[in-house]
């Protein structure tokens, strides 16, 4: 058995999958210690999912293997994992089997947003993503808990337990946001011509990575946030600006119609 360079990408990627499985093994025990453990697992799931990227990149051996695998592992640590906690976490005891259904939605909604962009996929590089990444949403809804449970290992203690009763809403969110056509920048590539050519990319990437460091999880929920809002209200612009464009199309229309 020949051992090639794209054993490197599929380590982090089996790793990805491995901590989604104990994140809902974690998870299952329903205690404050337990959940806390499962939302860190997503988000070193999420750790291993950026680098699974790096790795293909560096060593060139991207692969529609590693499309399919990566989906896979993605479907079960960002998909089943987040559904699950979420819903042990609120959803059960406060919504019952509304809870239940709300809960799948992450998971249902994750498995389309992958389908859809695997059918989609041209080419292995891509400068946006349609639709909130599946890593994003679930990085959301697990730091969302760890703030909410005072974690208070990383970062200056501040909390925001108060908000609990919002995880419904946020649920609802972050899965409809999924698939929808709302589109998210990918991660700045770390090589010096992607620095040249997209400055504020990267300068609003490092900066989201310090505060995330700085405060711990609560701040890495608030650059979710933040990136999150980010694309909504980008795509909020687009939208007036094509319906201001139409508008003139129609105005124009008319004056060349009446002209005649």
């Amino acid at each position: 058995m020949r051992i090639t360079r794209a054993v490197v990408p599929s380590l982090f990627t089996v790793l990805n999958l491995v901590c989604g499985f104990y994140a809902v093994v974690r998870a299952s025990t329903d205690t404050p210690a337990g959940l806390r453990a499962a939302s860190w697992l997503i988000i070193f799931g999420g750790i291993f999912d950026a680098l699974d990227g790096l790795a293909a990149r560096l060593t060139h051996s991207s692969s529609e293997f590693g499309v399919e695998l990566d989906s896979l592992a993605d479907v079960v640590t960002f998909g089943a994992a987040p559904a699950y906690l979420v819903y042990v976490y609120g959803l059960r005891a406060s919504l019952g089997s509304w809870g239940l259904l709300l809960s799948s939605l992450v998971l249902v909604c994750g498995a389309l947003r992958l389908a859809r962009f695997n059918v989609q996929l041209v080419g292995f590089d891509k400068d946006v993503f349609v639709g909130l990444p599946i890593p994003s949403a679930a990085i959301a809804l697990a730091t969302f808990i760890l703030g909410s449970l005072a974690e208070p290992r990383f970062g200056p203690t501040f909390t925001f337990a108060g908000a609990r009763p919002l995880l419904p809403l946020l649920v609802l969110v972050v899965s409809l946001l999924m698939v929808s056509t709302v589109k998210y920048d990918t991660l700045p590539k770390p090589s010096r011509r992607n620095v040249r050519k997209h400055p504020v990319k990267t300068a609003m990437f490092v900066a989201a990575l310090a505060v995330a460091i700085y405060l711990g999880p609560r701040g890495m929920f608030l650059v979710m946030i933040g990136f999150i809002g980010f694309g909504l209200l980008r795509a909020g612009f687009a939208l007036a600006n094509r319906s201001a464009a139409e508008a003139d199309d129609d105005d124009l229309d008319a004056q060349e119609a009446l002209d005649a």
